[in-house]
């Protein structure tokens, strides 16, 4: 593909009988930040992770590591990238089958020459981190897979790496294992505050992880964004397919929704509300979800509640119809009063 200029357009990738794999994304993960890449298999997800760890070689590009462009970074020089600043956890756990827990969590740190004695005290600290104390003379066949994901999680995390890549760690799992795997993830983010890469094709488990959504089709990047956003304004059909049926009313916050006004405050100078409400609902705060507000909104009768912030101060206003609308927003009720509709 050279001929091309290195940057080979699908229809040059289409004559060579070539498919581009992952073309014209540019993405950037935050410090402390989950960034969530997600799509249908074959849209370039898992290809993408890879060329960002370098575990691929892209063909065209940049990829920047902090201050660092790392795209032609030799073998001998990625080593200490990878043993010291990146941390990474695959599907197919990758634990291996003759070692023992804690052999498997302190292998990055023998690979490292440090000795045993610290390997293991560092190794015993994240098998604890993952709740997996009493168990670090198990071999992997005697675990079942959510504690053998926790290994794999362990292992990752031994080197205290900067970066974490995760390529759907959890979809091998049963449903119940991988929600308590998944608010595992969400526990250690909290207390480690790492920079994170997590691949998914479930969107369910892309709004609940993700800080931000990047969503991927044929290669490209077709929309990035919190999930929030993705939400309320799906870029197109193909996203909007993956929002259909994603669990809005505990992911949208009031905000979201709401009328803001220009001057927040109770007092003349904030815009007044809609001429068609008819009683004074209980103010519910920017910050709720959806589902949180929507028990008093509906239960108050009001056709618009103001919304505050957490100090208090009136920030908006939330219409009833509006409600109704982004929590169904395929089925509004045809029982609701006639003002609530306009």
């Amino acid at each position: 593909m050279a001929r091309h200029g290195g940057v080979p357009s699908p229809e040059a990738c289409a004559a060579e009988g070539m498919v581009a794999a992952v073309r014209d994304v540019s993405l950037q993960v935050h410090t402390n930040e989950i960034l969530v890449v997600m799509g249908l298999s074959g849209s370039g997800k898992s290809t993408l992770i890879r060329c960002l760890s370098r575990l691929f070689q892209p063909t065209a590009g940049a990829v920047h590591f902090g201050d660092r462009e790392i795209t032609h970074l030799t073998e001998r020089q990625l080593i200490p990238l990878r043993r010291y600043e990146m941390g990474m956890v695959f599907q197919n756990f990758g634990l291996l089958p003759n070692r023992t827990v804690i052999e498997n969590v302190a292998l990055p740190l023998e690979v490292r020459r440090i000795a045993r004695v610290e390997r293991e005290r560092l190794a015993y600290d994240k098998i604890e981190l993952v709740g997996l104390q009493g168990r670090e003379q198990y071999f992997p066949r005697e675990l079942s897979g959510g504690q053998q994901q926790r290994v794999g999680i362990a292992r990752s995390l031994v080197t205290d790496p900067d970066v974490w890549f995760l390529d759907e760690p959890f979809s091998a799992l049963d449903p119940l294992i991988r929600r308590d795997m998944q608010d595992e993830f969400l526990r250690l983010q909290a207390q480690l505050r790492k920079s994170i890469l997590f691949i998914t094709h479930d969107f369910d488990e892309a709004v609940r992880l993700g800080d931000r959504i990047a969503i991927m089709r044929d290669g490209e990047v077709v929309q990035d964004g919190t999930p929030q956003q993705i939400l309320t304004h799906p870029a197109d059909d193909y996203v909007r397919q993956f929002t259909r049926d994603a669990p809005r009313g505990s992911v949208l916050q009031v905000r979201a929704i709401m009328e803001a006004i220009d001057q927040p405050g109770s007092g003349p100078s904030a815009e007044p509300r809609p001429s068609y409400e008819v009683v004074a609902g209980e103010p519910v705060r920017a910050d709720e979800t959806l589902n949180t507000a929507a028990h008093r909104v509906l239960e108050s009768g009001a056709a618009t509640v103001d919304v505050v912030d957490a100090g208090g101060v009136r920030v908006g206003y939330l219409e009833r119809s509006r409600l109704l609308q982004a929590l169904f927003p395929d089925d509004v009720s045809e029982t609701e009063p006639a003002e609530a509709q306009r």
